[in-house]
């Protein structure tokens, strides 16, 4: 998916596109694998000079103010920004040819939450150790385990997601804090003649969002910390269970296997949902949508799980250093000045992103602007990453393919989770 769907303000047109999740660490600084780094990750550790930054499209101008003004102060490191397309795949594929060619003109790169152990697992990223170590300790935990792979870490997080239910509070003053509570509401739904719950449950990366949020709420993991494949668990099948039954039922409509993110949003506005997982993006729509028909009678909760918060999967992006850089010094400086508290604000005020330090959560010049983020942040704090393996582009596929069959009915849970754990173990050989 595309960068994360974005925090939009009450003042904002929302930017639509979207990213999501990944890995393991903790406080201040990075703990390395193992003693001294050798390879090109042990090249241009101090040396200085030019750097290019690569990113996808710069929707919202958040990174050319942020680059002028590194310029300006380091008129002898000057950062060119490299602006990619607006698609995650060509983002992607474009970092992958770059890498392999062993190019030193991609310097810092940004990169989705999914594929950071992808690229670690090729020693692609340089990792933030020793001297090159960040400090985290400020930063949300769930975002810095994103940027982490291996108990080291290859990132630094620079901005975060996660997923809300969005509710009808005309029709449930109350919002639901577990699942079971929120399909008990579904008479509610019935009786005002609408559906009661939708998420993206299309064939594509939401999908696999969707899915992992079920499990991961249930107990359940879709990959150990390996990258095997642990869905043979009573916790996965009830994951699972809960949306096949509940498309089963009508609790979720037949329309929401094909829904994307848009969809959804649409036809919560029209009024015809009671419920909607979905990104922060929607707030700021269905407040200042023309056609939106429930502008004031919609709330915001976390999403609902076995027995309080579900566990959401967790979205945005992280800034590297490639291993091919001939200037790694500048390059971790500007990782440090990129997510410095300044800048994190600027990602929220100006780029509606979601910022990676904790304390942001609870700026009040913030959340006036932006008065979803304490429900986020709850969500943040309770989110999962997707599954954390260097061959996500397959294990994705197989989620999708086998939750998708499920939840139609062509295959039943058990064997969709049997034949998902048979693709991911294929896929990781």
């Amino acid at each position: 998916m595309n960068r994360t769907k974005q925090l939009a303000p009450l003042a904002a047109v929302a930017v639509l596109a979207l990213s999501l999740a990944a890995c393991s660490g903790g406080g201040g600084g990075s703990s390395s694998s193992g003693g001294s780094l050798s390879g090109d990750a042990a090249n241009n550790l101090q040396d200085r000079g030019p750097i290019t930054y690569v990113q996808g499209k710069d929707n919202s101008n958040v990174v050319r103010p942020l680059v002028d003004k590194w310029n300006a102060a380091h008129p002898d490191e000057k950062v060119t920004f490299k602006e990619q397309t607006d698609k995650a795949d060509q983002q992607h594929d474009d970092l992958v040819q770059h890498f392999q060619a062993k190019q030193s003109d991609y310097d810092v790169v940004d990169v989705d939450v999914v594929w950071t152990a992808e690229f670690a697992a090729q020693s692609w990223l340089q990792p933030l150790t020793g001297s090159m170590a960040i400090d985290t300790s400020k930063m949300m935990p769930a975002t810095v385990k994103t940027a982490t792979y291996n108990n080291t870490l290859y990132a630094a997080p620079q901005t975060s997601d996660g997923g809300i239910l969005f509710y009808r509070k005309d029709l449930v003053p109350t919002p639901p804090k577990t699942w079971d509570e929120m399909m008990s509401m579904c008479s509610i739904a019935k009786a005002a003649n609408i559906g009661c719950y939708a998420g993206q449950y299309a064939k594509y990366e939401g999908l696999t969002v969707n899915v992992a949020e079920a499990i991961n709420t249930a107990g359940g993991k879709i990959v150990d910390d390996s990258g095997k494949p642990t869905l043979d668990t009573p916790e996965a099948k009830a994951g699972l269970t809960n949306l096949v039954t509940a498309y089963k039922n009508g609790n979720i409509p037949t329309e929401a296997v094909t829904f994307q993110e848009e969809q959804g949003r649409q036809a919560f506005e029209d009024g015809k949902l009671l419920f909607l997982r979905n990104w922060p993006y929607v707030y700021n729509l269905a407040k200042t949508d023309g056609a939106s028909t429930v502008k004031d009678t919609f709330g915001i909760a976390p999403l609902p799980g076995k027995t309080g918060p579900g566990a959401s999967s967790l979205g945005g992006h992280n800034l590297a250093i490639s291993v091919y850089s001939k200037h790694k010094a500048t390059a971790k400086d500007f990782l440090t000045f990129m997510t410095s508290e300044e800048s994190e604000k600027f990602y929220a005020t100006q780029g509606s992103l979601a910022p990676v330090l904790t304390s942001l959560y609870d700026d009040a010049t913030l959340t006036d602007k932006l008065p979803y983020l304490p429900v986020l942040k709850t969500s943040i704090e309770n989110a999962v990453p997707r599954p954390v393996t260097p061959f996500y582009p397959a294990v994705t596929k197989a989620v999708q393919d086998n939750a998708y069959a499920a939840i139609k009915g062509d295959k039943t849970v058990d064997q969709a989770l049997k034949d998902m754990g048979a693709a991911i173990t294929s896929a990781s050989q």
